[in-house]
C-alpha cells in the first residue's frame, strides 16, 4: 500500500497525551481508557522530542518512545544508548510506513545526540532487522520443581552466615538502586534503571492500572553487606482441594555474589505451600540449576532472543568494550540506511583497543544487524557465516572474529522496556 502523505508524524506535545496512550493501549491491547492515575505516570516519561505519535485526521494510530538509557559492554563501560519502547501502530493503519518514518526520526536525532546504539526489545522477531537492529542477548525462564530439588524443606537459612529478611517496598526503593549500579557494572547487556523505573515496579506510580504488592526479600552477607534482592508473588491453588500447589513467580532478581543468589533461589524453594518457582527472565548460563543438589529440577520452560541493539556509531561501539586477546579485523559494515557503512579496521588487545574506517581489504563483510549480534559477544561469527549472514573475504576470518569477539559468560539485560 502506498504511504498516504497526509498522515502526520512528528513528535508529540504534553496536551497530546492523552490521545496517544489511548493508542498506546489499543496497539497493546489494553483497555483503551486511559485512567488519571496512569496519564499522571505517563507525564512523568514525557520529554520533548522523545514521544513521536502519527495522526491521521487528529486522531493517534500509532505511537513511540524512546528514552535516555545506558547499556553496559564487555568490560564493563556503559555507553549512552536510545532505548526504544511503547512502539505500536494500530490495525486500521498497517502497511503504511508509520514505523518506519518514526524509526527514521527517533535514530537521526539519536545519532545527532552521539548515542552509540539504539536498544529495544522486540515483541515480534521478524520487525526490528530491516532497521538495522539485531538480537544481541538471549533470556531464558525455567521453572523449578520444588520437590525434586533435593534441598531440604526444613532449611531455614543461609549456611555462610548470611541472613535473608523481608522487605516493605519503600526499603526497596532506598537498597534497590545501588545495588543494581553494582550489577549493571559487572554484567555486559545489562542496562539502566531511573527513579521512575524503582518506582514502578514496587507501586509508588500506577503505570499500569492493574497492580498487586509482591513480597520483596534481601541477603546480607555475613558481615550485614546487601548483596541480593528479590520481587516476587504466589498464585493460590489447591489440589484435591486440600493440598497446597502454589507457584512463586519472580519478578526481578539481582544478586551481584553467586552466594546472594544461591541464598535467595533457596528461599524462594524453602516457602511453605510452593511446588513450583518460574524464575523471570534469566541469562541463559545463569548458574541456577547448579545451586540445587539435582539440577533436572530446573528446567527451562522459555529461551528465546531478547535485548535487540542497532549500531550507531561503529568506531565507538568497538572501542569502548574489551577483548579477550590481540588481534586485528577488518570489517565491511554494509548498512542499508546509510547511518554506520563503511570498512573499519579494529586492532585490539588486553590494554584496549582502537577502531577507525580504512582502506585495507576487508577480513569479513557483514550488515549493521549482524555486527550488533555480535558486539556483546553472545553470538559466534562462524555460525552466522554458516547461515549465510556474514561473508568471509579471507579464510578464517569468522574464526579469528570469534577469536577475538567471543565472552566466556553471556551476555545478559535484566530489564523487559
Amino acid at each position: 500500500m502506498t504511504p498516504r502523505s497526509d498522515i502526520d508524524v512528528r513528535p508529540i506535545t504534553e496536551a497530546e497525551l492523552p490521545d496517544w496512550n489511548r493508542a498506546l493501549n489499543t496497539g497493546f491491547l489494553r483497555e483503551p481508557v486511559v485512567g488519571e492515575e496512569q496519564l499522571e505516570a505517563r507525564r512523568r516519561q514525557f520529554v520533548p522530542g522523545r514521544l513521536l505519535g502519527a495522526f491521521d485526521n487528529a486522531r493517534c494510530v500509532a505511537t513511540f518512545r524512546s528514552f535516555a538509557q545506558e547499556l553496559t559492554t564487555v568490560g564493563g563501560t556503559p555507553v549512552p544508548a536510545d532505548a526504544i519502547s511503547n512502539v505500536t501502530v494500530s490495525a486500521t493503519h498497517r502497511r503504511r510506513g508509520l514505523l518506519t518514518r518514526m524509526m527514521a526520526m527517533d535514530l537521526a536525532a539519536a545519532k545527532e545526540r552521539g548515542d552509540v546504539v539504539a536498544t529495544l526489545i522486540a515483541a515480534e522477531y521478524p520487525i526490528y532487522g530491516r532497521y538495522g537492529f539485531g538480537p544481541a542477548t538471549t533470556m531464558a525462564e525455567w521453572t523449578i520443581d520444588v520437590p525434586r530439588t533435593g534441598l531440604d524443606p526444613r532449611w531455614s537459612g543461609p549456611e555462610d552466615g548470611g541472613r535473608i529478611d523481608l522487605l516493605d517496598a519503600e526499603d526497596v526503593r532506598k537498597l534497590g538502586p545501588e545495588l543494581h549500579e553494582r550489577l549493571r557494572r559487572i554484567q555486559p547487556g545489562a542496562v539502566s534503571r531511573d527513579e521512575l523505573w524503582w518506582q514502578a515496579n514496587t507501586g509508588a506510580v500506577r503505570l499500569f492500572p492493574s497492580w498487586t504488592e509482591p513480597f520483596y526479600a534481601v541477603y546480607r552477607s555475613a558481615g550485614g553487606e546487601v548483596q541480593g534482592l528479590v520481587s516476587y508473588s504466589a498464585d493460590e491453588a489447591w489440589g484435591d482441594g486440600k493440598q497446597p500447589l502454589n507457584t512463586a513467580s519472580v519478578h526481578w532478581l539481582i544478586g551481584v555474589t553467586p552466594a546472594a543468589e544461591r541464598a535467595l533461589w533457596h528461599y524462594l524453594c524453602s516457602i511453605d505451600w510452593v511446588v513450583k518457582v518460574k524464575t523471570g527472565w534469566r541469562s541463559p548460563d545463569d548458574l541456577l540449576p547448579f545451586f540445587l543438589p539435582d539440577p533436572r529440577a530446573a528446567a527451562i520452560t522459555t529461551q528465546a532472543d531478547w535485548l535487540w541493539v542497532r549500531i550507531l556509531d561503529v568506531v565507538r561501539a568497538l572501542e569502548a568494550r574489551t577483548y579477550e586477546g590481540p588481534g586485528s579485523l577488518v570489517l565491511e559494515v554494509v548498512d542499508g540506511d546509510g547511518m554506520t557503512g563503511g570498512r573499519f579496521r579494529l586492532d585490539a588487545s588486553a590494554q584496549g583497543a582502537s577502531c577507525a574506517p580504512t582502506t585495507d581489504s576487508a577480513d569479513l563483510t557483514l550488515g549493521a544487524g549482524e555486527l550488533a549480534t555480535l558486539w556483546l559477544g553472545d553470538q559466534s561469527a562462524v555460525r552466522l557465516a554458516a547461515l549465510g549472514r556474514v561473508r568471509e573475504e579471507r579464510a578464517g576470518a569468522a574464526r579469528k572474529a570469534d577469536a577475538l569477539l567471543r565472552t566466556p559468560g553471556r551476555p545478559w539485560c535484566p530489564d523487559m522496556f
